[in-house]
């Protein structure tokens, strides 16, 4: 599920950035999609113990 947000996160701030529209925004939508994917991995293997 997280990587799932992570990945649309991330195509909107592509689409964001490539649009030229967004400002800081885009670079938010960014960061907190890494966010998503390290929390995602730190579980995935945490869980996997």
């Amino acid at each position: 599920m997280l990587l799932w947000i992570a990945v649309i996160i991330a195509v909107l701030w592509l689409l964001g950035l490539l649009g030229n529209i967004g400002g800081g925004l885009i670079h938010l939508l960014l960061v907190i999609a890494v966010v998503v994917l390290v929390f995602h991995f730190i579980r995935g293997r945490s869980s996997r113990v």
